[in-house]
């Protein structure tokens, strides 16, 4: 737990952008958290929480304290006929967890396959994928008040789940650093195939009778060829949100678009993939010097080596300016920005 100064965050963000923490420290434990947060030279000091760096986006130096959450440790805390619960650290690799619960043989998780960043940072933005959601095996979490050092325990509801959503990225944000997750997972296994491309995909692995730790590898499979490496190519994985809009407009936009995908949300809302809307304004693959658009997938910003975040920032502002011009739908970052 030792206190540094102008510290180096370039291997502590996945987009790789070259910045400093005015004041950095690891923390490995509740206690030590505690500790920190008494210390009296980051009492008034703006507070960055730090985990595997996969949803920031830095454009210039942090000036105050960055926190990186090492809580480590996944055990089982209660287990009934059809669920088994277990407790992870806020520190712990999400993608490493998710093969912790298939080689336990526990269903849930396993369309969260990849996704990249820590345990801790997964309910703050109700990571998805493939038609699963965080909430969907959420039981409760353990998190620090910054400013009082005090643990809180928040079930689902308290979490106030959205799409990319919760409580702490609005009323709370900034506000909490979350030590602890405990998932309800499933025994027996309620599989999840028909989003995207997974039941193609296991078809092509000639699997006739799929199981958690096969839709996981079809998951990984299709993951690995659609985005980026960050060890190889800077990026945050998908930086927009799929928009959402009333029906009304998705059918007036269908007539002049009638190859528009969507996925219905409720009975007057429907998604639309906001990669098709990306691809559709040129984007796709567009290179801008040493950053861009990825060629495979239209979500995905990537930085080629020496970008600067605001180039990037910019980046995605122009895109956001024109799919509005274009289509009347406006796109939000999933993506921090800083």
């Amino acid at each position: 737990m030792k206190l540094q100064t102008d510290f180096p965050l370039k291997p502590y963000n996945t987009f790789g952008i070259d910045v400093k923490a005015r004041l950095f420290a690891r923390f490995d434990s509740v206690e030590e958290l505690q500790e920190l947060l008494q210390l009296p030279e980051l009492k008034q000091e703006q507070k960055l929480i730090l985990g595997g760096g996969s949803n920031l986006l830095f454009t210039k130096d942090f000036e105050g304290v960055v926190l990186q959450n090492g809580v480590k440790g996944i055990e089982k805390v209660a287990e009934d006929e059809e669920h088994v619960y277990l407790k992870a650290g806020g520190g712990e690799v999400w993608h490493e967890f998710v093969l912790h619960t298939l080689s336990e043989n526990l269903g849930g998780v396993e369309n969260l396959s990849l996704i990249p960043g820590t345990v801790g940072a997964a309910p703050l933005q109700n990571i998805g994928a493939y038609g699963v959601e965080l909430k969907d095996v959420f039981h409760e979490l353990e998190a620090v008040n910054l400013e009082t050092g005090e643990v809180r325990v928040f079930d689902n509801e308290a979490c106030r789940f959205g799409y990319r959503e919760s409580v702490f990225k609005n009323e709370l944000k900034g506000q909490y650093i979350v030590t602890h997750v405990t998932f309800r997972l499933h025994k027996k296994h309620k599989l999840n195939t028909s989003y995207g491309a997974i039941k193609s995909t296991l078809e092509e692995m000639q699997v006739q009778a799929p199981s958690i730790q096969h839709v996981s590898a079809a998951v990984c499979h299709i993951r690995q060829s659609k985005l980026p490496d960050p060890k190889q190519i800077g990026n945050a994985g998908s930086f927009f949100k799929n928009p959402e809009i009333p029906l009304e407009q998705f059918e007036e936009l269908q007539k002049k678009y009638p190859e528009m995908p969507s996925y219905p949300v409720s009975e007057t809302t429907v998604k639309v993939p906001a990669g098709w809307l990306i691809e559709q304004c040129g984007w796709k693959g567009k290179v801008l010097g040493n950053y861009g658009v990825h060629k495979n997938q239209a979500l995905v910003l990537v930085n080629y080596g020496g970008a600067k975040g605001h180039d990037i920032q910019q980046l995605a502002h122009n895109i956001i300016q024109t799919v509005e011009d274009k289509f009347g739908i406006r796109l939000s970052a999933e993506v921090n920005i800083m």
